[in-house]
């Protein structure tokens, strides 16, 4: 009997059993004469009929009477003579075929079990709950939308690249199209320490056959700059945003639990490594894709900016492609910082020694990411969200080695602007300057 308590449940369905309601008069079992509480194995039968059917059909062993094969089965005297229970069993019309096997018990229950997961809904642990709440913290404490703390910056200088004085649509190297109206690129506020040294300096929008022209002119400036000036007239201002970000990241590395536990050359190692990903997650929480431009508090960007300071398109195209992909998605700011952390805590970085620890936070994370998504998002498309946002990782990764790349170009041609911050995270170097 306690065979059948624990086994029974599982099978019912498959023993093609059919319950009796509670409105249906009271049956009698057609072996025993016990209380009947459905159809089994295509019979009435009571519980005990049912399971001592199922154990005997998957018994090799012959029964036998130990009497005249004629022994009567009530429910008293059915565990007296198993051969004529089965007799009796047979007779009333118990068919064998339906019986399960080991098998196919087993591969029900994972059905049942995988079924029961599927109906369950997806909840956050309370340890996911206290991650993402760690996450938040440090982040709100170390990135200030409003770019509020961001003071005592060389000025913009915008004197390179004038603007044309009509609308003018977003490059066609980029996708997808906006319209990126005048003025988009001005500083919005008069307080702001930046001087706008001339008209230029009120619009920055970039059009498809402009961004090649934009460079075609930063080039022959620097030919013509034999007196050794600031070819680059807006890097000043971009190194000192630049550093100003990198110190922010820094500090918000350090407020996690998990970073701090890893040794020093760890930590060094994954802020190298994840430095311009983490930057470029921030800068997104503030783009505007229908202007094209980075709403930094007072001062509003533009990828003219960058231009001035002396990117070239290879990184600039798909950087501008990329924000606009990942401002699509509407991620929240729980989504935002998961991101961030799941980019610092990348096992795969160069230098990186405790490559199980990092990638067991990374899983971690990754999890807490997806089942966020399941739980609070609603619609088809949260379905995609996932897999799209970590498609974003493999642009980002791209995009960080070129990055490194024009940095060093830069370097070279504009000595003593750059930072020293920013050259200690491109370096591959594992020195402790950070």
């Amino acid at each position: 009997l306690l065979y059948d308590n624990l086994n029974g449940s599982v099978q019912n369905k498959g023993d093609e059993e059919e319950k009796l309601t509670d409105d249906e008069e009271p049956r009698v079992c057609g072996v025993c004469g016990d209380l009947a509480n459905g159809y089994h194995f295509n019979a009435l039968t009571c519980e005990g009929c049912k399971g001592f059917f199922r154990r005997t059909i998957k018994r090799s062993n012959q029964l036998r009477c130990p009497f005249l094969n004629k022994c009567v089965i009530t429910k008293n005297s059915r565990r007296s003579c198993q051969a004529c229970r089965m007799r009796k069993c047979q007779a009333i019309g118990m068919c064998k075929d339906m019986v399960m096997s080991d098998e196919k018990v087993l591969e029900r229950r994972v059905k049942i079990k995988k079924k029961k997961i599927l109906n369950t809904p997806v909840q956050l642990s309370s340890q996911q709950e206290r991650l993402i709440q760690e996450l938040l913290f440090g982040h709100r404490s170390t990135f200030d939308s409003a770019f509020s703390r961001f003071s005592g910056f060389r000025p913009m200088d915008r004197n390179i690249l004038p603007v044309n004085t009509h609308k003018q649509t977003a490059s066609k190297l980029f996708n997808p199209l906006t319209e990126c109206p005048r003025n988009a690129c001005s500083t919005a506020s008069k307080s702001t320490t930046e001087p706008t040294s001339s008209p230029s300096a009120t619009s920055c929008c970039l059009s498809s056959s402009r961004f090649h022209s934009s460079i075609k002119k930063q080039e022959h400036h620097i030919r013509n700059d034999v007196e050794n000036r600031c070819v680059f007239t807006a890097l000043p201002h971009v190194a000192d945003l630049t550093t100003y970000m990198i110190q922010d990241v820094i500090s918000f590395s350090k407020s996690l639990q998990d970073f701090q536990s890893l040794t020093m050359g760890d930590q060094i190692s994954l802020l190298k490594g994840a430095m311009f990903e983490i930057i470029q997650i921030r800068f997104n929480m503030v783009f505007n894709s229908k202007t094209s431009t980075w709403e930094c508090g007072h001062i509003t960007y533009c990828i003219d900016d960058a231009v001035r300071a002396g990117f070239q398109p290879l990184l600039l195209e798909p950087l501008f492609r990329f924000h606009h992909t990942l401002r699509t998605l509407g991620l929240q700011e729980e989504e935002y910082v998961l991101m961030q952390a799941m980019s610092l805590f990348s096992p795969d970085r160069p230098g990186v020694q405790q490559h199980s620890l990092i990638d067991k936070v990374h899983e971690n994370l990754a999890l807490t990411l997806k089942t966020w998504i399941d739980c609070k998002r609603s619609g088809p498309e949260k379905h995609l969200l996932y897999p799209k946002v970590i498609a974003c990782f493999t642009e980002m990764r791209t995009m960080t080695e070129e990055y490194s790349k024009q940095i060093l170009q830069i370097q070279d041609i504009q000595p003593d602007t750059i930072t020293p911050l920013i050259m200690e995270v491109i370096s591959k170097s594992s020195s402790n300057d950070l």
